[in-house]
């Protein structure tokens, strides 16, 4: 009696909880042949990934076998011929949540990972992706699926990202893998500049590692507004790199022009309004956006000369960190939320 009791309470509970397997059949093929082998390490402090309720079941989010070997059979499978890179990922945080409302839920994903290639010095950075994304059940009632397989198209773009992108020219020591984003930090030049060179950076790299583009000098309007980086006979409009340092005072582009970057003991940022960050038109009716780590076109007008004189209509908003290790916007929880 007690045996049959125990099973068919066994079988509710199988009968209450779904699966949900990450899939991994997004091809991840790597176009240049570059990379020989792929080590993961799942740095995770818990391997699960989470349960969603479809209904009144749970459906648990989960890996066929585990995440090291999972995401490894998925490079090799893609990846037939190979050239003569060690690569390594480093899974950080992988993590799948629901915040039930009164009538609906939103699912929640966070995901954290980075690239390293393996050399005899150490280990070289190349890229990371630190995301959370949302999906409402208003949307779709299928969260569980929707939010794996974000999991899968954030990881699908990492490894497509790191595939082209440049090692950092830093080594760290495979002891120092774990503590990496303080480790190299550490060795950022623009974090302990006390005196910042003159000049254009044309990407987030060059920029907090303090090289600006050689032989450029900055070109003002006669109102005092940066406008172009000048080397010999060619002109460059300022909007086309990611910051500048003129008369020893940074500034990040943004959307809607360029606004003044400060450091504190937490990093360096800039203080915006989600209106001047992710702007969908301005005044003079063309349409412009803006990509995480800078500017995807956008004017120089009437709004820099407000910033510039330090009015800004009243419009400071937040402190908006850049992150060193993609160059794009850490977003502070409530930003852009009125109170």
């Amino acid at each position: 009696m007690k045996k049959t009791l125990f099973f068919l309470l066994f079988s509710m509970v199988l009968w209450g909880q779904k699966i949900e397997t990450i899939d991994f059949s997004k091809s991840i093929k790597d176009n240049k042949n570059s990379i020989k082998s792929l080590t993961v390490i799942d740095q995770r402090a818990n391997p699960e990934v989470g349960m969603i309720m479809y209904h009144k079941d749970e459906v648990k989010i989960i890996f066929e076998n585990n995440a090291s070997k999972d995401i490894t059979d998925w490079f090799y499978k893609y990846n037939p011929v190979r050239g003569n890179k060690d690569m390594v990922l480093l899974l950080e945080s992988l993590n799948i949540s629901e915040d039930k409302k009164e009538k609906y839920s939103v699912g929640k994903l966070e995901l954290r990972a980075s690239t390293f290639i393996k050399k005899e010095d150490g280990y070289h950075f190349i890229d990371r992706k630190d995301t959370i994304a949302t999906v409402s059940s208003r949307t779709t009632p299928y969260l569980a699926q929707s939010l794996s397989r974000k999991a899968t198209l954030i990881l699908t773009d990492l490894f497509k990202e790191s595939y082209k992108g440049e090692p950092w020219e830093f080594s760290i020591s495979e002891s120092d893998l774990p503590n990496y984003d303080s480790v190299l930090k550490e060795k950022l030049n623009i974090l302990n500049a006390n005196e910042l060179k003159e000049g254009v950076y044309k990407d987030y790299y060059s920029f907090f590692t303090h090289n600006p583009e050689p032989g450029f000098t900055l070109q003002a309007n006669d109102k005092g507004v940066v406008t172009k980086a000048v080397k010999g006979e060619e002109k460059t409009g300022i909007r086309h790199f990611y910051a500048f340092v003129h008369n020893g005072i940074a500034y990040k582009n943004i959307p809607v022009g360029y606004t003044e970057i400060f450091k504190d003991e937490n990093g360096v940022f800039i203080e915006v309004t989600k209106a001047e960050l992710f702007p969908e038109t301005v005044t003079t009716g063309v349409t412009i956006g803006a990509a995480a780590g800078g500017l995807i076109g956008g004017v120089i007008g009437a709004v820099v000369d407000v910033s510039l004189s330090g009015k800004r209509k009243n419009t400071v908003g937040p402190k908006v960190y850049l992150d060193p290790f993609t160059g794009n916007y850490l977003l502070p929880e409530d930003f852009g939320k009125t109170k």
